[in-house]
């Protein structure tokens, strides 16, 4: 059994870091609030954005078509992954590799993969065996529709200029505070619905379908990118959250544990000093 000295020492230890781990648990509380409420606002516009533009771009053909639509021969791949810049948020960050890695090893073997990171933790483990064309980490720093929509448009000129095929965007889809799913939507080309035949789809458009189309498109792609980093922002503070809550309590089981082992020494060495008094009495008696 430890001493008493070495007992005080990891009671106190352990004690520093329960107080840490509550401290980060209530910080990402408060910063979950505003992510979540954040992101359910925007998803549904987001959403109902994206099904308009599907279905105008599925009701357009030959000339007219847009270039975001245009499918062609996949041999490179452009993979958006989506995490985050810190640490203690359970298996946050490592579903995101583990994600990728699937893709790039099974779904698109044999091709050319190449990575667009959003997220230093991702950052650092994919750079190691893949071409990270662009590290786009220091979004999180001022995470606004604006600095979202400029590493849209990159990721929008690499497709029209043929540096890649097809774009997909790899990210944790916010569900509640203790869950999280690892989603992958593709961004480019854009993925037309098939339409329902029996709906009646003949409508009079002003300006033309075209326009619509060539003017929503951006803003479309530039909304769904933010939308799935907002997701993950969110995801992010959740996770943290339920990771520090566990973390919290897991000390506070193994303080009481340490504590409980402290008392029982304690009595121990209490015990034998007066057993030694007691057996120092008798001698002197004797």
């Amino acid at each position: 059994m430890a001493n008493l000295k070495e007992l005080r020492s990891r009671i106190t230890s352990v004690s520093s870091t329960m107080q840490i781990t509550s401290a980060m648990k209530m910080v990402s509380a408060a910063k979950l609030n505003k992510a979540q409420m954040a992101i359910t606002a925007m998803r549904p516009y987001a959403d109902k954005l994206t099904e308009l533009l599907q279905n105008l771009s599925a009701s357009l053909e030959g000339d007219s078509a847009s270039a975001y639509a245009e499918e062609r021969e996949v041999n490179k791949v452009l993979i958006v992954a989506i995490a985050s810049n810190r640490g203690l948020a359970g298996a946050f960050n490592s579903n995101i590799v583990k994600a990728v890695r699937e893709l790039s090893q099974n779904e698109y073997a044999g091709k050319q993969v190449d990575f667009v990171t959003i997220g230093k933790k991702v950052n650092d483990v994919v750079s190691k065996t893949h071409t990270v064309v662009a590290n786009k980490s220091s979004v999180y720093d001022d995470l606004t529709f604006a600095n979202v929509a400029d590493i849209a448009e990159e990721l929008m000129e690499l497709f029209t200029n043929g540096s890649c095929d097809k774009i997909v965007i790899v990210y944790n889809k916010f569900r509640n505070a203790a869950s999280q799913d690892v989603t992958t939507e593709q961004f480019l080309p854009i993925v037309p619905i098939e339409s329902d035949k029996n709906v009646n789809l003949d409508y009079i458009f002003e300006p033309s379908k075209e326009e619509i189309v060539e003017q929503l498109i951006p803003k479309s792609l530039k909304t769904q990118l933010y939308k799935a980093i907002r997701d993950s922002f969110a995801s992010e503070h959740g996770a943290r959250m339920t990771a520090m809550h566990k973390a919290t309590d897991n000390a506070t089981e193994l303080r009481d544990a340490l504590k409980l082992s402290y008392n029982k020494a304690r009595q121990a060495s209490i015990t034998n000093e007066i057993l030694e008094i007691v057996g120092g009495a008798e001698a002197l008696n004797n």
